[in-house]
Formats: structure tokens, C-alpha cells, sequence
């Protein structure tokens, strides 16, 4: 015998030797259950309001939070030297252009040095060429001469251009150079998620880690973990509802930027990358969170499956129209999923559906309806007897 046929057995018995258990009556064509204020199967009843939402293509996928890579630089140098002052460290705000630590990097000062030589040189190189232009070729001085200065000045301005391009080359950012101290800064704003620089630490450019990370916390990567069969309902621009274990009360957005290219052998599925939107700054990378890719058009009841009761080939609900009076609602469903399904007819947004108890309710109304057809004639079936007003 099943779980079903049980309760109703149940219920029917104990409808019968409880006279403030129940009233079933008819409101136009949906059956009502009222029950007195008194009664105690209120207390195993719970209700839940209902809100329109977009219909998900699925359940809730796994996915993972990470870094976006567009809005994440890594610093680091491209010379050699030593940090000497730290400015920062993990979990720090900063602006863009703040300064992350202070280096002191011989290779700067050598190569200051040189071009405010080479630039030296050229300067003295030009005032020869224009002494010797003025004094005129074949009168005060030979032509050679002044060709001789000529190219030495050239030989001057490509030296300053050599030293100037390897200055260059050391700071292609150009960082605050005061001699042979470099300023390094974050070219972005953001939170500092990883500072691997120490204090006296020598740097260079083949360093294996960066020595800061700078990202910015409001927006996020979503990489999620689509079933190879619903790569074909998926586009870029698709919305995405999130949900995480560390805040259930809270709802994020996200939307769908790339579709996954290759598929897992192993599990047949396929990352999917959303952009997520995270203004407060609460999920962070490498959180694990619950994904729900929904359908461009189509609006749906999120109603929890436990509120549904099966019937034949029909589904009901039933809706709470006053205290302690329940509705029997006929719903069509759009979908069903593992937790809720989304109902396109039956129901209004706000209306509150019974979450925990549908079973008896179900049950008292299956118990009315059998005494119903046995012509029970003992003054139930007006239900002046049974605890409550019609």
C-alpha cells in the first residue's frame, strides 16, 4: 500500500472523530477548506507568497566565482632592484595611481645617469655644428671640419635616443622616477587581493608571481557548468540568477558573455562564462554558488514543489483566500524542476500558497467528498457540526 491511500485513511478516521477538524464547501467551481480558529491543524499548515520570475531553462547549475581578467591587472616590475617601503597590503582599497611600494633600483639610476650624459654630449655636439656654421666652411675652417662636427652631433643625438629608449624600456608605465627610487602604482582601482612583495625583497623582472594583484570586486566572472544538451537553448546575452550558500536570502545578476567551447569528457559538460554583477562586494573568487540560466521571454509562479498535489493528470494547489480558509486552485506548469516549478496558470502574483501541509489538505477535502457520495446523513455535511462556519 502506498504513502497516499495511508494518510487518507487517516484523515478520513480522524475527520470523523474530530469534529473541529474541518469544513470542506464549494466557492463557484473551486473547493474551499475552513478550518476554526481554534483548530490545531493550523499549526501544521505554513504558507508562502508567490512572486512572478522568469522561467530557468534548468535547475540550478554549479558554478564558480572568479577574478574577471579585464578588470584584473598584475604588477610587476621590469627592472631589477629593491623594495624599500611597502604601502599597501592584502584587502586594501586603492585608487588608480596610488602607490603600492617604494623600490630602489640601480639600474634606474645607471641608466638616468647615462642619458643626462648622452643628452650633455649632444648639447655641447650642437653648439660646435652651430660655431662652425657661423664661422662658414673654406673661410675660418675647412669644410671637413664642419662636417667632422656634423657627425659627431648626429653620433651624440643617437646615443641620447639609445639611453632615452632604455629608460624607457625599464618604465614602459612611467612610474615616479626620483633618481634611482621608483614609485610603483596600480594603473586600476580595486581591492588588493594578493601582495607577494616583502620588505627588502630584491626584484626583477623574471619573478615567478607578480607582487601585487588589483582587481575590481564589483564585477566578477561566473564560470558555469552547462549539461552538454543545453548548449543548444544558450546565447550570449542569456540572464543568470545566482543564489550562494552564504547569503540564501540575497539574489544576484549575471549574464551570460561566452559560450563554452569544449566539453568535459568526463562529466559532458561545457564552462560557460558570465559577467556577474556584485555592487555590495560580498561573493568572492573561488565561491562556489547555484546558477539559474533563464529563457529570454516567458514569465512564470516560482512555486516549491511540496505545494503541489498530484491528481490524475492534473496538478493542484491550494491558496490561502482567508485565515484559515484554503482555495483548491487547478495550475498549469510551464516547468517542473527539482525544488520549484513555475506555474502559467491558476495563480496571481501575491497570492499565498500552502508550502507545508497540502497533504492534509488534500486529504480533508478527498474525506468530504467520500462522505459525500456514501449519503452520509448525520449533519456533516453542512459542517455545522465540524467546528466551523461555512
Amino acid at each position: 500500500m502506498t504513502t497516499k491511500p495511508i494518510i487518507l485513511i487517516a484523515l478520513v478516521l480522524y475527520a470523523s472523530a474530530n469534529p473541529a477538524f474541518a469544513q470542506t464547501a464549494s466557492s463557484g467551481t473551486a473547493p474551499t477548506v475552513r478550518f476554526t480558529a481554534q483548530s490545531p491543524q493550523l499549526t501544521m499548515i505554513e504558507t508562502q507568497p508567490i512572486v512572478a520570475s522568469p522561467i530557468p531553462l534548468a535547475d540550478a547549475l554549479g558554478a564558480r566565482v572568479a577574478y574577471d581578467e579585464d578588470r584584473t591587472v598584475k604588477v610587476g616590475v621590469g627592472f631589477t632592484g629593491r623594495i624599500v617601503a611597502l604601502k599597501v597590503a592584502a584587502g586594501d582599497m586603492v585608487k588608480a595611481g596610488q602607490v603600492l611600494a617604494e623600490i630602489d633600483s640601480p639600474d634606474f639610476g645607471s641608466a638616468n645617469a647615462d642619458l643626462r650624459k648622452a643628452r650633455a654630449d649632444e648639447h655641447l655636439k650642437k653648439l660646435v655644428v652651430e660655431r662652425a656654421q657661423e664661422l662658414g666652411p673654406g673661410e675660418a675652417i675647412a669644410a671637413k671640419d664642419l662636417e667632422a662636427a656634423q657627425a659627431e652631433y648626429a653620433s651624440a643625438q643617437a646615443e641620447a635616443q639609445r639611453a632615452e629608449q632604455r629608460l624607457k624600456n625599464l618604465n614602459p608605465r612611467g612610474l615616479p622616477v626620483h633618481g634611482q627610487m621608483i614609485s610603483l602604482t596600480t594603473p586600476v582601482a580595486g581591492v588588493v587581493t594578493q601582495r607577494t612583495a616583502t620588505l627588502a625583497q630584491e626584484v626583477r623582472p623574471d619573478l615567478d608571481a607578480p607582487l601585487f594583484v588589483v582587481t575590481d570586486p564589483k564585477k566578477l566572472w561566473l564560470l558555469i557548468d552547462v549539461p552538454e544538451k543545453l548548449l543548444g537553448s544558450l546565447k550570449r546575452g542569456s540572464p543568470v540568477h545566482v543564489q550562494s550558500d552564504a547569503y540564501p536570502d540575497e539574489a544576484f545578476k549575471a549574464r551570460v558573455v561566452q559560450l563554452g567551447q569544449v566539453i568535459d569528457p568526463n562529466s559532458r559538460r561545457a564552462v560557460v562564462r558570465a559577467q556577474l554583477d556584485n555592487p555590495t562586494g560580498r561573493l568572492l573568487p573561488e565561491m562556489f554558488v547555484r546558477a539559474s540560466i533563464q529563457q529570454d521571454s516567458g514569465m512564470g509562479l516560482r512555486v516549491p514543489n511540496k505545494a503541489l498535489v498530484q491528481s490524475g493528470v492534473h496538478t493542484y494547489v491550494y491558496v490561502q483566500t482567508a485565515p484559515g480558509e484554503f482555495q483548491r486552485r487547478r495550475v498549469a506548469i510551464a516547468r517542473r524542476g527539482n525544488e520549484f516549478s513555475y506555474v502559467t496558470e491558476g495563480l496571481a502574483s501575491g497570492e499565498s500558497v500552502v508550502a507545508k501541509g497540502a497533504l492534509l489538505l488534500d486529504g480533508e477535502m478527498s474525506a468530504r467528498k467520500t462522505e459525500a457520495h456514501h449519503g452520509s446523513t448525520d449533519g456533516n455535511s453542512n459542517g455545522n457540526s465540524k467546528g466551523g462556519p461555512k
